[in-house]
């Protein structure tokens, strides 16, 4: 079961947004809206990893550039 909590925004964005969903139709509401751009804004950010070799290899490419 996931739990919810209330936020809020001035309601001149919020009828913004109303209007922007109307004239788009790809969210059924702003509740809808906001969710999908707080994962796509929090969610997208991923911290890549590399292994050893990857990170040598960039190092050397930033070496040969005059980086390091």
């Amino acid at each position: 079961m996931t739990n919810y909590v209330t936020i809020s925004i001035p309601e001149e964005l919020y009828k913004k947004a109303e209007k922007w969903i109307k004239e788009n139709g790809s969210f059924s509401s702003v509740d809808e809206l906001v969710k999908f751009l707080i994962e796509e804004f929090i969610g997208g950010e991923t911290e890549e990893v590399y292994t050893p070799e990857q990170e040598e290899e960039i190092k050397e490419r930033l070496r040969r550039l005059g980086y390091l």
